[in-house]
């Protein structure tokens, strides 16, 4: 019976580990100057823009070399 302890508990060991991770860099870990974080917070943010597909062709549209691009 005492066999079955370590695979039972093997996911609350990963979830104390994960909790404590967690934990450990909220509270203990060094935070960034304030000067770094309000400057990072200053530039904005511009995605880029989507690629631009290819047309395809239709489905009625036979397969010749013009429409493959060869």
């Amino acid at each position: 019976m005492n066999v079955l302890t370590v695979p039972a508990s093997v996911p609350f060991v990963l979830l104390a580990a994960v909790t404590g991770l967690s934990w450990w860099e909220d509270y203990v870990l060094p935070t960034r100057p304030a000067e770094q974080h309000e400057a990072s917070a200053e530039v904005p943010f511009t995605p880029a823009a989507p690629a631009q597909l290819a047309e395809l062709p239709r489905a009625d549209t036979a397969l010749t070399s013009e429409v493959v691009g060869r």
